[in-house]
């Protein structure tokens, strides 16, 4: 088993550094030591440029680099993503790259088929195969209709294991940091199922506030999303999503954060509790008016 364990082991490569997850990779990264090579598209203060669309930025934030996370955004699910990704893998195995993680969804085709492609051409990579987040809540899309009061969605009674991207976080930084993880898949859930009615009653309750789901068909959802002046790549990926991923194919827990980390996933209750502020009262009040 070979870990990296000085900064003199070489640099890691965080590729989506501003997003949800690439923020949290890289800052635990800073804490242990590892040198960070922070990458985003727009070339943020403290990152490299690394655009998907322009190939000519990935071998410069590759370059020196000895593992690399490869978060694809806007999503595996997107055509062209599973020949994309697997571009940069190939590349990064030719420049040496001995440690190639990627975030991968759960239940998703076309994230199925990124994965064996990736693992054709960088075969000691790791996938780390993720639940819905349950930060979607607290900092993505689903932030705004819980401050508003009523989340909607097309999802009826369909259970889903909602895993804490602090899990996930540990996880890749497990695999990026560690030889014996090398070659595993990693699927990654929370400990139990919730369907998203009884996570707006869980928020509800640690906030303090009066929230409300409402259970609503796909036309109207992704209708409310074109009327919103969504862009309509966006749109049909929130339809992929919310009528094939969503559909009860992932109501099931797995043991991936045990078999990594060897301890129980983060729960829910406690992602709840520890953002809670995040929708109570003061924080709507705080919020832009519209």
């Amino acid at each position: 088993m070979t870990a990296l364990n000085s900064p003199a082991d070489g640099t890691v490569l965080v590729l989506g550094a501003t997003g949800k997850s690439g923020r949290r990779v890289a800052d635990r990264l800073d804490a242990l030591d590892v040198p960070v090579r922070r990458a985003s598209r727009g070339g943020a203060p403290g990152t490299v440029p690394f655009d998907w669309d322009d190939e000519a930025t990935w071998a410069r934030a590759l370059d020196g680099a000895e593992a690399v996370h490869v978060a694809y955004a806007p999503d595996l699910a997107v055509p062209g993503a599973p020949e994309t990704v697997t571009r940069l893998a190939a590349l990064a195995q030719s420049v040496g790259v001995r440690r190639l993680v990627l975030l991968s969804g759960r239940g998703e085709t076309e994230a199925e088929r990124a994965e064996a492609a990736v693992a054709d051409v960088f075969p000691p990579r790791v996938v780390v195969r993720c639940a819905f987040f349950a930060q979607n809540f607290s900092e993505s899309f689903l932030l705004e209709p819980v401050l508003e009061g009523t989340l909607a969605l097309p999802v009826h009674d369909v259970a889903e294991p909602f895993v804490d991207l602090e899990d996930v976080a540990d996880v890749a930084v497990a695999a990026l940091t560690d030889d014996a993880h090398a070659g595993e898949v990693y699927e990654l859930t929370g400990p139990r199922l919730l369907t998203f009615a009884d996570a707006v009653a869980e928020i509800a309750s640690a906030s303090g506030r009066d929230l409300e789901y409402d259970p609503i068909t796909l036309d109207q959802f992704t209708g409310r999303l074109s009327a919103a002046g969504l862009p309509g790549d966006v749109v049909d990926l929130m339809r992929y999503l919310f009528a094939e991923v969503l559909d009860g194919r992932g109501a099931h827990v797995t043991d991936g954060v045990r078999r990594a980390l060897g301890r129980e996933p983060r729960d829910f209750r406690e992602f709840v509790r520890r953002e809670s502020g995040i929708w109570s009262t003061a924080a709507l009040d705080a919020a832009p008016q519209r």
